[in-house]
């Protein structure tokens, strides 16, 4: 899609147990700024995480792939994605808890509404095999995770889906997770690279960078102050050029800065709250 920038791997070995490897991509036709992590880590549970799950020491494996994508024309939108899987055991090595976690969101600097459709009907028809329940559930856990709340509860996109925490049971067995998840990483690139592909060689301006950068100060705002994996990975020694990937090149910071009224940069906020975008 971009034709000129290709990724760049870095591998990495966590002295606790694992590893992995990111691949980042940087001053393209396309993508400013991009990258892909894939870890499989494991070892004794940090104390910090096991505060947070309220458990006894214990040892874990976790694998995961998160990837987020800055492009350089403002009308193309930044997208994020992640995929997650934990395992807990016992110090005899039996398997105490696991789960799956993961999903995808687009933040864009311009609407356009058929984008939004698009986005969200593709992340819809990949869960409606597994439950029509589904999409509708873990949209609206999107629209509440991805907030900033300091800037009078403003989404940080128009949203996608966002799941935690699904563990094996009676009802969906580890296989049918994995089959669930396995589908909404499948559904990525048919939910992104189209909206891509459209709006990448429309002209923009001073005018348009100016209004992308100052939007990209609000996902900066919500990734440091409010972004579980990053806080976290931030207070457990992870690996920090990794977890800060997800940052763009470029932001900017106006005091107490309004867009003109009636304009394509106002219209954005507008949609900035929760909505139907499957009907729209």
């Amino acid at each position: 899609m971009d034709g000129k920038a290709v990724f760049k791997e870095d591998k990495w070995v966590r002295a606790e147990g694992g590893g992995g490897r990111t691949r980042v991509i940087a001053d393209g036709n396309v993508f400013e700024k991009g990258g892909v992590n894939i870890s499989m880590v494991s070892g004794k549970l940090h104390s910090a995480m096991q505060e947070m799950l309220k458990v006894p020491e214990s040892d874990f494996f976790a694998c995961g792939l998160s990837l987020v994508i800055h492009p350089l024309n403002p009308y193309v939108p930044t997208v994020h994605a992640n995929w997650r899987y934990f395992e807990m055991y016992d110090k005899a090595g039996k398997k105490l808890d696991s789960w799956f976690g993961g999903g995808s969101d687009l933040t864009p600097y311009y609407i356009f509404e058929e984008d939004g459709k698009h986005f969200h009907s593709t992340l819809k028809n990949a869960m409606d095999t597994f439950g029509a329940e589904l999409y509708p559930k873990y949209k609206q856990q999107c629209d509440e995770y991805f907030v900033n709340k300091h800037r009078d509860n403003e989404t940080r996109g128009i949203g996608g889906v966002f799941y935690d925490y699904l563990r094996p049971g009676a009802i969906k067995d580890e296989n049918s997770l994995f089959n669930f998840q396995q589908a909404n990483g499948n559904a990525f690139l048919d939910a992104y690279l189209p909206i891509v592909e459209k709006r990448k060689n429309i002209p923009y301006g001073k005018r348009e960078t100016e209004w992308q950068e100052i939007r990209r100060g609000r996902y900066v705002e919500f990734n440091l102050i409010y972004d579980r994996g990053t806080t976290f990975g931030l207070k457990t020694n992870g690996r920090t050029e990794s977890i800060l990937m997800s940052l763009p090149p470029r932001a900017r910071w106006y005091y107490d800065y309004h867009p003109e009224p009636g304009s394509k940069e106002a219209e954005l906020l507008e949609y900035l709250k929760p909505r139907d975008w499957v009907n729209i």
